[in-house]
């Protein structure tokens, strides 16, 4: 009995941090927009694109492939992390701060934004 209970507390933790499917489309757009306007520059598959075709990208893998993005975690494993295609990670460079995986860099954005607004 106290074994479900503790499962119950964890449960209803994880899902108080996750977005209800209303906020799902809002949190994506949040991170996109923040993408975009950064003086980061995008790598995919080895060539380097600015911030402005990094979001012109991931927005159109999003619209073409919203049945894999049914929470932003998943939008950010299914199609922001890695090409579809090569399946090469992409990578996010930004001035003062060490190349990282999009993927990790995303999702660091998505919980400081969820600290903000909850």
């Amino acid at each position: 009995m106290r074994a479900a209970i503790v499962a119950v507390l964890i449960l209803s933790g994880l899902m108080q941090s996750a977005a209800s499917a209303a906020e799902v489309p809002t949190e994506i757009d949040y991170l996109l927009t923040t993408m975009g306007s950064s003086d980061c520059t995008f790598i995919r598959n080895g060539k380097e694109y600015d911030a402005a075709d990094a979001e012109a990208h991931l927005r159109m893998k999003y619209k073409r492939g919203r049945r894999y993005a049914s929470t932003t975690e998943r939008f950010i494993e299914n199609l922001a992390s890695k090409s579809s295609m090569s399946k090469k990670p992409y990578f996010i460079a930004c001035e003062g701060a060490e190349r990282t995986e999009s993927g990790a860099w995303l999702m660091q954005l998505l919980l400081k934004y969820r600290a903000e607004s909850g």
